[in-house]
């Protein structure tokens, strides 16, 4: 099963969601982000659970509907599944906000694997944009990859950038590489 699971990383405003939504309209099965929705969801409720406000609570969150995604994908499918971020995405959150990452979340990313490959988005300023959710700077976009980078590697995963190309030419790259093309 975890062979199935194809996590699309970097840092924010790289294009992963995009892709993601791509692949999701040629009939491959996807799974969003946990972020972006649990930002929405506490602003629109005015709730601590937001990266501004309680990085802590907002990574319990994040790994609570993470492990939910994880948790219903099919099992007897036989088709790719790809995940805008995966579980190992809190402990670089974590690390990169200066937290220590708990034993919980360790112990969820050795039991929730993904495919060896990983691919990584890399900062591609010309089509970062900020917006109510995104709050980064272009830098603090860049230093998110960078973790995300040394986060999966910590973990034996093997990246994979992806090329800065047309959203068709990435979705391509994506699907040859892990042979669904």
């Amino acid at each position: 099963m975890p062979e199935r699971f194809v996590v699309i990383t970097g840092g924010p405003g790289a294009g992963k969601t995009t892709l993601i939504e791509a692949l999701a309209a040629q009939g491959y099965a996807t799974a969003p982000e946990a972020g972006r929705g649990i930002i929405q969801d506490q602003m629109a409720i005015d709730g601590q659970a937001l990266p501004w406000r309680d990085k802590a609570l907002f990574a319990e969150m994040m790994l609570a509907a993470d492990l939910a995604t994880y948790r219903k994908q099919p099992v007897d499918a036989e088709e790719p599944v790809f995940f805008d971020r995966g579980i190992p995405d809190i402990a670089g959150y974590l690390t990169l906000s200066g937290l220590a990452v708990p034993a919980h979340v360790e112990r969820a990313i050795r039991l929730c694997r993904y495919n060896s490959t990983v691919f990584i988005c890399p900062p591609w300023p010309e089509i970062y944009a900020g917006d109510t959710e995104r709050k980064q700077s272009l830098g603090e976009a860049a230093r998110t990859s960078e973790a995300m980078r040394a986060t999966y590697s910590r973990y034996g995963y093997r990246l994979t950038e992806v090329p800065r190309l047309t959203v068709a030419e990435r979705v391509a790259f994506i699907l040859a590489a892990v042979g669904s093309d």
